[in-house]
Formats: structure tokens, sequence, C-alpha cells
């Protein structure tokens, strides 16, 4: 992978106020234009969610009508209030007053309305607010943050509707050659993987899981690379082949298919097999500790049946470190040696018992 300049974000902001402010009002405006965000409300927020409560009074007075309006409504979600359709209500007038009026900000909150609205069960009021929220996005802020947000949310929507193709057809609108963020392009292209690979489409679902894993490490998504990665890895074994091209190329010369044209057939090259195996290994967490452990399971499982468990020696050497009683079980079976599996029992049985 080629270096990626780390990007700046209303995150870096915060991080140098903290290094070396607090500041004046002046010095804060030239950091942000320096960073290219986009508007104080970004600060704003991240401000809120990285408890940075000095700055977060410090850019209040800079923001709109509507950006307060907004505001107010992400600092009540945080907490915990889940009774919000009247205040979003209130915030759309201000964002559709005349002398307040803030066309994004109005999608926006539109957005957060049918979330809203999902949450109490009214699914038809959420569809129309999201629809309507990211058509309005697309035209005023396309693949700026909300909108990606509005894309995923629209597609999430449709998943939990029993909508999958629905579903397929909203990721297919983030493009990876467009403006959208890396983050946004991997969510996307996990959803796209799993859609795909329940309906038999193997070659589709492995591309898919192959460019979210990429975009992922390009947003420096750690988690969420490993994820995908897994993903790629548990859709190809069963497709190996030593003569393969390598995924990249075979990514590279995908092209839209016809209905008459046939299902392309999923083969992948060892080397590729092995990269993303090898990716995924040197970046999980040093701790082997915590109750779901879903990255651990995917890679014990994909390391049988590639004959890799001795990657994974020092962890079946510490029992007591494991809490997720199905990764020890997994452990246990995998286990050759009869005190290994012994001891393995025993450290399942506990952790059964907790």
């Amino acid at each position: 992978m080629s270096e990626i300049e780390i990007p700046n974000t209303p995150g870096k902001l915060v991080s140098k106020w903290r290094s070396e402010g607090p500041v004046d009002n002046l010095t804060l405006a030239k950091w942000k234009a320096e960073m290219e965000i986009e508007s104080w409300l970004m600060v704003a927020e991240a401000a809120l969610f990285l408890d940075a409560a000095e700055l977060f009074e410090q850019v209040i007075d800079s923001l709109t009508p509507a950006e307060k309006a907004t505001i107010g409504l992400v600092r009540r979600r945080m907490l915990g209030d889940n009774k919000l359709e009247q205040a979003i209500d209130d915030a759309i007038k201000i964002a559709t007053d005349p002398e307040t009026r803030d066309l994004k900000l109005e999608g926006r909150l539109r957005m957060e309305r049918g979330l809203a609205r999902f949450e109490n069960g009214n699914v038809e009021g959420a569809k129309d607010d999201l629809e309507w929220a990211e058509l309005r996005l697309k035209s005023v802020a396309k693949a700026s943050r909300d909108h990606d947000l509005s894309l995923l949310n629209r597609a999430a929507l449709l998943m939990a509707t029993d909508a999958p193709l629905m579903a397929l057809h909203v990721y297919s609108e983030i493009t990876r050659d467009g403006d959208h963020a890396h983050e946004t392009i991997a969510i996307s292209r996990i959803g796209a993987s799993r859609i795909r690979a329940s309906l038999g489409h193997m070659f589709d679902a492995a591309r898919h899981a192959w460019n979210a894993h990429e975009h992922a490490i390009k947003a420096y998504q750690t988690n969420m690379a490993i994820e995908a990665g897994t993903l790629f890895l548990e859709l190809s074994l069963a497709h190996i082949d030593h003569e393969a091209e390598r995924m990249m190329k075979q990514v590279k010369n995908a092209k839209p298919r016809k209905i008459e044209d046939p299902e392309p057939i999923l083969s992948v090259n060892p080397q590729d097999i092995d990269g993303v195996f090898d990716w995924c290994l040197q970046n999980l967490p040093e701790a082997n500790s915590g109750e779901h452990r879903p990255d651990l399971r995917a890679m014990v499982s994909i390391a049988k049946n590639l004959n890799k468990l001795d990657s994974f020696s020092s962890l079946f050497a510490e029992p007591d470190e494991i809490e997720d009683p199905t990764l020890a079980a997994m452990i246990q079976v995998c286990s050759e040696d009869e005190e290994h599996v012994r001891i393995w029992g025993e450290r399942l049985s506990v952790l059964t018992l907790i």
C-alpha cells in the first residue's frame, strides 16, 4: 500500500487546539481555513463528541440559527433523548425560514427526522424523509459527509424492511471514482458484498469485499478493514486457483454486465489470500480480551482452513486472556493436543458459567 497523508478533519483541529490553545477567534478561524473545514458546525460537533467543552463554547457564537438548532439536536441525542421529532420539526422551520434558510441543513434535518420516525415505528414516514433528504443533499452537497450518510441510511432502512436489491442499488450510487469518503465506500461495499453473497454472486461479493478492505485501510478504519478482509477471505477460500489473475487486476477489469451475460466465476490467486490474511493478522488488536471478538473468531477459522494455525500459537497458549466463549469453543475444537483440549474445555466452562 502506498503512503497516505492523514487528512485534515475537525477532530484534528480539536487536537491542535488542545496542544496549542486556547487561542483567539482569529487564530481559530485561520486554522479552520488552513484545514479547509467547511463550517463551524463541523468544529462544534467535533468539540462536543471529543469533550472539548471550552472550544465548543467558543465556537457556538459563530453558528447560524439553523446550525445552532442542529447542534442542539446533536447534544440532546448524545444525552440519550430519543423524543426528538418535535424538536427536529422546529429546527426544520428555522432551516426553511427565508431569513435563516439553509438548504443543506434542511436535507440533514429531514434525514434526522427520518431516523427518528423509523425508531418510533413510522416506516413509511421514514422512507419519505430519507429519500427526500438524499435527493436534496445530492443536489446541494453531493458526496459531502451528510450526503454520504443519507445514502447509507437509505440503504440501511431498505435492508431493515427486507428490500436488499433496492439497497444494492443505493450502494451502487456510491461510486469509487467519485468524491465520496473512503469510509463511506468501505461501508457500502461491505453491505453490497453481503447482499451479493446471499444471491450467490460470489465473484461480485468477493470483489466488493476486496474494495471495502482497500478503502477501509485508506480511511484508517482498521477494524473495518479487518472485517472486510476476513469477509473477502471467507468468500474466497473455496475458490483458490494458482493460475488466477491477481485480484487487483480482476477488479480493475470488471465491467457492468447485461442480463444475458454469464456470471463471472470467482477464482482467487493464493498470493491475494496470503496478502490479506497477513495484513489482518498484523493489524489485530494486541489484546485478546473482550466478550465479543468476531475478528479473532473469523481469523482463527480462516487460519484453520489455510493450515496457518501456527500464527495463533501465542493466543492458543493463553486461555485466561480469552473472554469470548464462542472463540474459546473454536480454539478447543482446533486444538489437536489432548492437554490443550482439556485446558480450553475448562476455560470454556468458566466463561459459560460467568
